[in-house]
């Protein structure tokens, strides 16, 4: 398998040498050569080296401007890696996710950093200025070395931390441009997922590596109305969205131009058929690819390339997950650890290169979450699948309680954990995804008492927890329904939402 070096690093360097004249990213509608994004580089990867820090993971502060991005590039030619935290969501998971990683340093560019008075050294990246070349001698790391670490949703209350090295990202490269998805420098990306998630990497790196220019939608505005006007006036080429933001676009699809579109990736949760059918009308000469895959797999791990006849396999209406990555393997289990067999459908587990190691400090997780079968590391995704006869393989939903929120991945039982600690424990909580009347994702929670006023149990829940995992219902029952085996019934709960 190609290494990181040879993926990255040299090409990298190759392609800021050649393009560097060339617009690197369009950041707030102002333009920013691959000249200027090297010299920020250069800029704060020298002021990283003067501090001669042995710590090799750095916070990163993230902000939608050239620093940030420059921050994530002059860590790795260090040698270093980064978690990215959110200034906008509660302070308190922030400091959590920097405790549970022992950060000490963290990369800002906001003049007045919201980590300040925490006994944290906060580097502000905005305030060094450049002085010569730092892209040379990048720092000798090998595969296995940490690229970044993704703290996604838990179910004890506490995110959970999914490591990913530099292997694993040139094995996703490696994946990537197999599927025969072609970037040239001519092209202009979109980019309009958060850096705190993981198809951000993707939708900046793949553009990078290539010399094309990265269009970024502003931290703080309506995504799919920017992400739309960015795609109209500069005649966007290629993008990775959600289908929930093609969504919330759809009624404006006959009067939005999208001609310019020739390649339109959609991920982070599960695609109708008919929005697609829709999409394809609207971006007249588009290519559409479904990329499935959770964050332990390094962005994406199976593809589905559409047809523009129709003739696309589905099931219940949601396009099929496709066929894995080149450095991917895929089984699908039964409960009893069998393989299924014909159309019998099971948990989807991955295995591979692009695998994380596991979850940074957390045996029990690890122990859980990964299992060896014929020598052979696999992943447990938890998403119930079955094989086509023609190799593909069909997403049915999730076996576990974990859910898609606007393209995030949400456990269920880290919101229901915060509402219970709002009640001291007092009543039982439920938390239930459902799909409202466009076909997009929301939680309902369930609290097992009387009617109650709900602001302050939303005010609290706002401080525990970012804006995408906010129930939109909540709701109140004397008495859960429950199942023959005890169980609270969340099948009769969920029934209740249609009523």
């Amino acid at each position: 398998m190609i290494g990181y070096k040879q993926i990255l690093l040299t090409h990298l360097y190759n392609v800021f040498n050649q393009n560097i004249n060339n617009n690197a990213f369009l950041i707030n509608n102002q333009y920013y050569t691959y000249l200027q994004f090297a010299q920020r580089i250069s800029a704060i990867r020298e002021e990283i080296c003067k501090l001669q820090s042995n710590e090799q993971v750095f916070a990163l502060a993230i902000h939608d401007d050239l620093d940030t991005y420059a921050s994530i590039f002059a860590l790795w030619m260090e040698g270093k890696a980064y978690v990215p935290l959110h200034p906008n969501q509660p302070l308190e998971r922030n400091l959590n996710i920097i405790q549970q990683v022992g950060l000490s340093n963290v990369l800002d560019s906001a003049d007045t950093s919201v980590f300040e008075n925490y006994s944290l050294n906060i580097m502000h990246t905005s305030q060094y200025e450049y002085t010569t070349d730092y892209l040379d001698n990048w720092i000798e790391t090998s595969d296995d070395a940490l690229a970044y670490i993704l703290f996604t949703s838990g179910s004890t209350g506490v995110p959970k931390g999914v490591q990913i090295t530099r292997g694993n990202i040139a094995a996703f490269m490696d994946s990537f441009w197999k599927t025969g998805i072609n970037i040239t420098e001519e092209d202009r990306c979109l980019q309009v997922f958060d850096l705190t998630f993981d198809v951000s990497v993707q939708s900046y790196l793949v553009a990078l590596t290539r010399g094309a220019c990265v269009y970024t939608v502003p931290y703080g505005q309506v995504k799919y109305l920017y992400a739309a006007s960015l795609i109209q006036e500069y005649k966007i080429t290629f993008g990775a969205m959600a289908p929930s933001m093609l969504t919330y676009l759809r009624p404006y699809f006959d009067e939005f131009d999208a001609t310019s579109m020739r390649t339109t990736i959609l991920t982070a949760e599960a695609c109708p058929v008919d929005l697609m059918e829709d999409w394809y009308k609207c971006a007249k000469n588009t290519e559409i690819y479904d990329f499935y895959g959770p964050t332990e797999a390094t962005i994406y791990c199976t593809y589905y390339h559409l047809n523009r006849d129709g003739n696309n396999l589905s099931q219940n209406g949601i396009i099929s997950i496709g066929r894995p990555m080149a450095n991917v393997q895929a089984i699908i289990m039964r409960e009893d650890g069998q393989l299924v067999v014909g159309q019998e459908k099971g948990e989807l587990c991955i295995a591979g290169g692009q695998v994380t190691p596991g979850y940074w400090n957390n045996e029990e997780k690890n122990a859980s979450s990964f299992f060896a079968r014929d020598g052979i590391r696999y992943y447990h995704t938890g998403d119930l699948c079955y094989w086509d006869e023609s190799g593909n393989i069909l997403y049915c939903g999730r076996i576990d309680q974990q859910a898609k929120i606007q393209g995030f991945r949400v456990e269920l039982g880290e919101i229901e954990y915060h509402a219970r600690e709002f009640y001291n424990k007092e009543y039982r909580v439920v938390a239930i995804a459902f799909d409202n009347a466009q076909k997009l994702t929301e939680i309902a929670l369930f609290v097992e008492s009387t009617d109650q006023e709900t602001q302050d149990l939303l005010v609290y829940l706002r401080s525990k927890m970012p804006h995408y995992m906010i129930p939109s219902r909540i709701i109140f029952e004397p008495n859960f329904p429950l199942n023959k085996s005890e169980k609270i019934d969340r099948n009769s709960l969920k029934l209740k939402l249609n009523m």
